[in-house]
């Protein structure tokens, strides 16, 4: 295989690992049973005008299994922290303490965790699209090479190569969903 070849290669495979770790930190935003920090990572607060991460405007800590800690760095920030936390739609509903937010993380539901699994599911398939993204990106850069010289049998490897790293992202992408899914269901 050529050096432009395995170049090709390469680039699909990283672009396939970032389609998987997003589905990961989307996972982490899924709740199952117990409280978890993630839950409120990549949540967005008005801070001074500025949409920001709220990890980057409070420290978020779980205490126990059943509530969540929310600190701000700025006490004047908190109405802002709290209003975001209502909009993002969680089902959360923080008790604000003055000078931090406890949120009680509720039981889950069996119909809440039928839509959580739903949610999951939405998620993968948004990698498994990024993952055909990826192959589709790679497959026209296999052409571009056809184009510059390449031999059709070296193109035709690279095509297969490809596609085995699809298939192998998007096993690991299922697999990922299996678990989440277990994880949701388990009472």
């Amino acid at each position: 295989m050529t050096d432009d070849a395995i170049l090709v290669l390469e680039e699909a495979e990283e672009k396939m690992q970032h389609a998987l770790q997003h589905l990961e930190v989307e996972f982490q935003k899924i709740r199952a049973g117990k409280a978890n920090p993630g839950m409120l990572y990549g949540l967005r607060v008005d801070y001074y005008g500025v949409l920001t991460p709220i990890e980057q405007t409070a420290s978020i800590n779980t205490p126990d299994p059943h509530s969540i800690i929310v600190q701000p760095f700025d006490k004047n920030s908190i109405h802002d922290i709290e209003k975001a936390i209502l909009n993002a739609n969680l089902g959360f509903n923080p008790s604000n303490e003055g000078t931090q937010l406890r949120i009680m993380v509720p039981p889950l539901t069996e119909e809440r965790r039928l839509e959580l699994v739903k949610r999951a599911k939405h998620a993968v398939e948004e990698s498994k699209v990024g993952i055909r993204n990826a192959r589709r990106h790679a497959n026209e850069e296999a052409k571009k090479l056809e184009n510059d010289g390449l031999s059709e049998d070296e193109v035709k490897n690279l095509t297969d190569e490809i596609q085995k790293l699809t298939d192998k992202y998007t096993d690991k992408a299922d697999k990922l969903f299996e678990t989440k899914e277990k994880d949701i269901m388990t009472i």
